[in-house]
């Protein structure tokens, strides 16, 4: 076996330079005093993802979108492989419809500390809020509407395709932004609250609560 320390020292008597290995890009987690309750519809939003499958066993994966005001979903989006294009394309679809948030909370997986995601929200204007490895109540609004989701939605289907998981998710999506009350705001649909937000805000409410 070669020693490295002499492997060092030969390399410095001869004047080399040693082939350092570059060090992993690690994303710095936002201090989690410093965040403050939305207060109002597009501020945050939380983004993750959660896994299922089709009928035949393939593993599918939807991405996942809640507006911590408004509980509204932007988006959700059923794919064959969780990746940064993946993600991208969710988030062009849903900042059409609802406009660019201020921030979004996401945990550390590859595909949201992904070069391609910085710079789509650089070029947004949306500040990445990332969560701190093995924290999963760092992103507790996600984690809550996943649970709600997966009751709700995946454990009450088949899925033929991924054609098919998309029609049967966005139909729930539709419902539940459109027809469910959440008593978080009001014990009204979230679409309402994103027309006529003030009389919950000056209620005694909190939008941020879990429920």
């Amino acid at each position: 076996m070669v020693n490295p320390k002499r492997v060092h020292r030969l390399y410095r008597l001869e004047g080399l330079q040693m082939r350092l290995k570059p060090p992993r890009r690690r994303v710095m987690a936002k201090l989690r005093e410093d965040r403050t309750p939305a207060v109002a519809p597009n501020q945050v939003w939380a983004m993750d993802w959660i896994y299922d499958q089709l009928f035949d066993g393939r593993r599918i994966w939807v991405l996942t979108m809640v507006d911590t005001c408004s509980r509204v979903c932007p988006a959700l989006r059923v794919c064959r492989v969780a990746s940064a294009a993946e993600v991208i394309a969710a988030l062009e679809e849903a900042v059409k419809r609802h406009g660019a948030p201020g921030s979004i909370r996401v945990d550390q997986d590859c595909q949201f500390t992904s070069r391609e995601l910085d710079l789509w929200a650089y070029g947004k204007g949306v500040t990445l809020d990332f969560s701190r490895p093995g924290k999963p109540t760092d992103n507790a609004h996600a984690e809550a509407f996943n649970a709600r989701f997966r009751a709700e939605c995946l454990s009450q289907h088949w899925f033929l395709d991924l054609d098919d998981a998309q029609a049967k998710v966005e139909r729930w999506r539709v419902d539940y932004n459109e027809v469910r009350p959440h008593s978080a705001i009001g014990d009204r649909p979230p679409m309402a609250l994103i027309s006529a937000p003030e009389p919950l805000l000056r209620g005694d409410r909190q939008p941020e609560s879990l429920t």
